[in-house]
């Protein structure tokens, strides 16, 4: 690997789309986020930006001409736009006189996916990869470095580099009915990176119906009365995907997503020009929900699609009117009818939301890396993980005694 050269760029505009977007597609968990063009779109829209807190220094390890490994990496002046929270750890920086800002996070700006942030065609480059953030990290006297929803070979190289590990918990859906007689309760939570084909003896579901029919009586019939009364408001829901999402839907779901921010006090992450971008370079990765009342739209939800429409991730969401559950149906049985009528295999819902276990997203542990420089307070953060890995655990077992299927009962 003494051929190898390490480049540090400060845009991804820098890198070549097609070698990005090719080294990405051998990877074993990738997702649209880290395509090139959505990296693009979050700088040129100054989404993800200096000005927004969130530097980018794009790394890169090249062998001639050949890109064997890459990843995305902010420098950050705060710890918005995560989902992974830090700021106890910035606090006590704080306390003692030291600066945690700025710090180094590899991670997809505001999108908390689990999926690979190392991209790497060996185990070796992407070890190199982790090699490189640690020494850059190191000559620019940062306080830490984070990997956040890292793939598992990504958390396997950062383990072997020493870095800590950490781990949250998401709530994923599968289009799998579980065999009739399955103790669902005892099957492991853990693994965000669900296989695409399914484990013997489970079948996709036929239709919605057939999905109800696999959940206990009490979650069944709490979803029939949420899809009720969304009906009974004079409700309805059309949908769009890829090219055929309109300029106008596009406006309307930005004004949507905007107010649900504002709504909540915070200006929106994203801007109009970032979806903007997303409608002319990544069309086929999106699929729009938009709820009616009277003929008028007051509502929308936007999934994202894998590349194979194997997965689909829960995304963004507003309403511009009040109607009970409706939420509920925009952001989950909309999505989940749409997935089971078309085959896709995973839905994940976003970050945390123990609620979505009622709607049969079933939780999955996320893990993140971390390294701080600074020996006392990466010993105390270390202790302070073992500590939190325990809860964890306890959690995950909480929660796989709550199955929301019939089988368990």
């Amino acid at each position: 690997m003494t051929d190898s050269v390490i480049r540090i760029h400060g845009a991804v505009s820098e890198i070549d789309a097609a070698a990005w977007d090719s080294l990405l597609a051998t990877q074993d968990a990738p997702s649209p986020f880290m395509r090139h063009a959505y990296l693009e779109a979050l700088e040129q829209s100054e989404s993800a930006s200096p000005q927004s807190g969130w530097a980018p220094r794009f790394l890169t390890v090249w062998r001639g001409r050949q890109l064997a490994a890459a990843c995305p990496m902010y420098l950050k002046g705060h710890s918005y736009g995560e989902y992974v929270f830090d700021w106890a750890w910035a606090n006590a920086y704080q306390q003692h006189g030291l600066a945690y800002y700025p710090k180094a996070v590899v991670a997809v700006p505001f999108t908390p996916v689990p999926g690979t942030r190392l991209l790497a065609r060996d185990a070796a480059s992407r070890a190199m990869l982790v090699q490189a953030l640690l020494a850059w990290c190191k000559e620019e006297e940062l306080s830490s470095l984070h990997l956040l929803f890292g793939a598992d070979e990504d958390i396997q190289a950062c383990a072997d580099a020493g870095l800590m590990l950490r781990h949250t918990v998401q709530f994923h859906w599968k289009n799998a009915a579980p065999t009739p007689g399955t103790d669902v309760s005892s099957l492991p939570p853990e693994g965000a990176r669900f296989a695409l084909g399914r484990p013997c003896g489970e079948t996709a579901w036929k239709d919605f119906d057939g999905f109800l029919a696999s959940l206990s009586h009490d979650k069944r019939k709490k979803i029939r009365q949420e899809r009720r009364k969304v009906h009974d408001a004079g409700v309805h829901f059309r949908w769009s995907r890829g090219a055929d999402i309109s300029e106008a839907d596009w406006a309307f779901f930005y004004r949507c997503y905007a107010r649900t921010y504002r709504e909540h006090g915070n200006p929106p992450y994203l801007k109009p020009e970032f979806f903007a971008r997303m409608a002319q370079d990544m069309p086929e990765a999106w699929l729009l929900f938009i709820a009616e009342r009277g003929g008028k739209p007051i509502a929308s939800s936007l999934i994202a699609l894998s590349a194979d429409a194997s997965v689909a991730y829960g995304r963004y969401w507003g309403a511009l009117e009040r109607v009970d559950c409706l939420h509920f149906e925009a952001c989950y049985y909309q999505p989940l009818a749409w997935c089971i009528e078309h085959g896709v295999q995973r839905f994940e819902g976003g970050a945390q939301g123990e609620h979505k276990m009622a709607r049969a997203l079933m939780p999955v542990k996320t893990t993140s890396a971390h390294w701080l420089a600074h020996p006392a307070f990466a010993d105390a953060v270390e202790r302070f993980l073992e500590r939190e890995d325990e809860g964890i655990v306890n959690y995950l077992d909480h929660l796989g005694e709550r199955s929301p299927f019939r089988h368990a009962e």
